[in-house]
């Protein structure tokens, strides 16, 4: 057979030293660094200059709450209508409401009030509208059919309108406790709703699929692997519902029927009695809604962060 002289068919290869061969070249390199959903928000929150600046005034507000001796040694109770409505001087930078209590000092004894009235309420809402959205979403059919509508009852009732009613026929046992509870039994169905939602799509996963498969109950399931992963949308609403708590709370004393006026020291309270005098006075009623205001800003801006950063489509964008 004749060989074949085609130069098309020749072949060249290079040539090849086994001694300086390394399969080490085609290995890609990969970040040693450790990864997961709340480490790659702490590495991305971190970076938020908006971050420091919501703890720093949370930090303060809730330092204030705990130990307000720390930050005024006036008794807030202590009044004299010798000094109604006397401006700012030596040891009382705010001045005195009408009544010639010290605006400053009830400004920082208030902050207890309503952060405890916030705390108390958002943990209501957290337990229950953790209780009700989980069982909808991992359980679904009827169970899902009878919660949601359930949820849909209590969302279609404004919940400050509810604790009013509330507040009114209580009159008599009004204190931190009920207003708590009457703000949180009436504010849960958001939050379930939103951790149905969350349920639903982690339902499907592998995970919770491989769980099922090696015999754990779906109680056990729900509990050990699709509430863990289903969590973070709750801290970001948790987050917005104190901010909302602190409000109602506030909405509730300015309308009269939140806690009683001589016994608890609260920011809607004095802002309820400062607005008769905004024309004259109108300190009284502008520095507790600025530490309102503050303090809900705090709040909000907290969970705006949270949420950017727990959701990785947003932390792929910026």
């Amino acid at each position: 057979m004749p060989e074949n002289t085609n130069p098309r068919n020749e072949h060249f290869v290079a040539p090849f030293d086994e001694n300086t061969f390394t399969a080490a070249v085609d290995v890609p390199k990969l970040d040693e660094r450790r990864s997961g959903l709340w480490i790659d928000a702490w590495r991305d929150i971190r970076k938020r200059p908006m971050f420091y600046i919501s703890v720093t005034l949370l930090l303060f507000v809730i330092t204030a709450a705990v130990f307000p001796s720390l930050f005024t040694q006036t008794d807030p109770r202590q009044c004299d209508l010798a000094m109604s409505n006397v401006g700012p001087e030596a040891g009382h930078p705010l001045g005195f409401t009408k009544q010639g209590c010290d605006i400053y000092s009830r400004i920082v004894y208030g902050t207890s009030t309503s952060v405890s009235v916030g705390l108390i309420a958002t943990l209501l809402i957290f337990v229950i509208g953790t209780i009700m959205g989980a069982i909808a979403g991992f359980f679904g059919k009827w169970v899902d059919a009878v919660l949601s509508r359930v949820g849909d009852i209590f969302f279609s009732i404004p919940y400050i309108l509810a604790a009013v009613i509330v507040m009114s026929v209580l009159k008599e046992y009004r204190n931190i406790w009920v207003i708590s509870l009457a703000i949180g039994l009436f504010a849960w169905a958001s939050s379930a709703r939103v951790l149905r939602a969350e349920v639903l799509r982690i339902r499907p996963a592998d995970f919770v699929t491989a769980s099922t498969a090696q015999g754990l109950g779906p109680w056990r399931t729900l509990w050990r692997h699709v509430l863990p992963n289903s969590m973070a949308p709750m801290i970001v609403v948790s987050t917005l519902a104190l901010a909302a708590s602190i409000v109602a709370e506030a909405v509730l004393s300015f309308l009269g029927v939140g806690l009683p006026t001589p016994e608890f020291i609260s920011w809607g309270n004095d802002i309820s009695a400062a607005q008769s005098d905004l024309r004259t006075s109108p300190g009284n009623l502008i520095f507790p809604s600025i530490a309102l205001t503050l303090t809900v800003l705090a709040f909000i801006l907290l969970g705006e962060v949270l949420r950017d950063a727990l959701d990785p489509k947003a932390r792929a964008q910026r």
